[in-house]
């Protein structure tokens, strides 16, 4: 097997991208910050530039080993990352533990998990000779992603439990599977949120019965689907009461943030108020007002997009959005042109995690998204995020000089 050490231009824009990036992350952490009661605080800018170090050296690694490495060790890995994700949850008492300490820093298992189902995932589908509409091979991919996502759900991490979903449905998607299919699966998640009101899912359901006359996907595939969504249609008011205070209070502030202005709807209230104050080009490097009288809360993670908007206005913040753009498209790009199967779901399933936290996270900066806590990829402070971000631009690095590879 060949390995190509050269550099496309390919290459050099996404590694650019990604500098950019980080950089612009560092500066908005400095200027979140400075104003900060502790010196321990203003410093954190500090220990993104360290993690910045560390994530470099992560993604030379992930960019120069040879990706038959990967698909060799996926199931070791994954099973690696599912005992650590085993240990927080007794650590923890079986919740609120997210963190391993490693002695002079702390590590997000969870980041890491991301990374472990998609190389599971590219490695059963790559190898899986199941029709791609198979019942069994459905139900192993959904199994291989339903365990890590129930154990980070249960610490509690709604957030990082959505990246899964995101993952698996795209992944599928790009192996083949027909788009009614892929509708059929995501049905559950439609029941979900119709069963709030019996009549609103009744009327689903009579759609998806319509849909599965349409689609004729096969008796068992059809009874599976319609059990499955009678299943969390009537479950759904347990579920709702299992949640978390702070997380129903996320879902009704999304639909009404005036319903708690000075609670659960503060952050975003904020955040918009900021980002709107920016205008066209902002009010100046370390100028926010919103940022520095400490109005936005978490504005060095979660929200580092509001402030800034604030400080950068319109022009700063479409800089960013054009940027990840640009990592997307070449991504898509590089996954398309990879001829082994393996390499191209791991660049898909990079993608789908830019993508999705890119998304959520401006999205509930700008009230258009419930607060769900997760951070935009190399901007938001926090070292597991930066790391995971770097080794994932690393793959698709990887990727696109060994696209020729079968």
């Amino acid at each position: 097997m060949s390995f190509n050490v050269g550099f496309s231009r390919i290459t050099l824009i996404l590694t650019v991208c990604g500098l950019l990036l980080t950089f612009i992350g560092i500066l908005f952490i400095q200027s979140a910050m400075y104003a900060a009661p502790s010196k321990y605080e203003q410093d954190y800018y500090k220990r993104q530039m360290l993690w910045m170090m560390i994530s470099l050296l992560a993604f030379i690694v992930a960019a120069f080993l040879p990706m038959r490495v990967y698909e060799v060790l996926a199931y070791v890995f994954y099973g690696v990352v599912l005992l650590l994700l085993l240990i927080l949850l007794f650590k923890g008492g079986g919740r609120s533990a997210r963190w391993i300490n490693f002695g002079l820093f702390n590590f997000q298992v969870s980041e890491i998990a991301k990374l472990a189902v998609i190389f599971v995932l590219a490695r059963y589908l790559a190898y899986s000779r199941r029709p791609a509409n198979s019942v069994i091979k459905l139900a192993a991919v959904i199994l291989l992603v339903a365990i890590p996502m129930l154990l980070v759900l249960k610490q509690p991490d709604l957030g990082t439990s959505l990246v899964f979903l995101a993952i698996v449905v795209v992944i599928l998607f790009w192996s083949g599977i027909p788009a009614p299919y892929m509708l059929l699966m995501i049905s559950p998640a439609i029941s979900l949120i119709a069963s709030s009101h019996w009549l609103s899912w009744v009327l689903f359901l009579i759609l998806l019965l319509v849909l599965l006359r349409f689609i004729k996907p096969g008796a068992v595939f059809g009874t599976f689907t319609i059990t499955v969504n009678l299943l969390v249609g009537m479950i759904m008011p347990f579920v709702w009461n299992r949640l978390q205070d702070y997380q129903k209070n996320r879902i009704l502030v999304f639909l009404n943030p005036g319903r708690d202005p000075l609670g659960a709807g503060y952050q975003i209230i904020q955040s918009k108020v900021a980002i709107g104050s920016g205008g066209l080009w902002g009010k100046g490097y370390m100028s926010g007002t919103q940022t520095n009288l400490a109005f936005i809360p978490e504005r060095h993670t979660d929200f580092i997009f509001s402030v800034l908007g604030e400080e950068f206005g319109f022009w700063g913040g479409l800089i960013v959005l054009v940027t990840f753009l640009v990592i997307i498209l070449l991504g898509i790009h590089i996954a398309y042109k990879c001829r082994n199967r393996f390499m191209s779901y791991v660049a898909v399933g990079a993608v789908t995690i830019f993508t999705f936290q890119l998304v959520v996270n401006v999205g509930m900066t700008l009230g258009l998204m419930p607060v769900t806590g997760l951070p935009l990829p190399f901007v938001s402070y926090g070292g597991s995020s930066l790391l995971l971000s770097w080794t994932l631009l690393g793959l698709l690095v990887n990727a696109e000089n060994n696209w020729q590879e079968y």
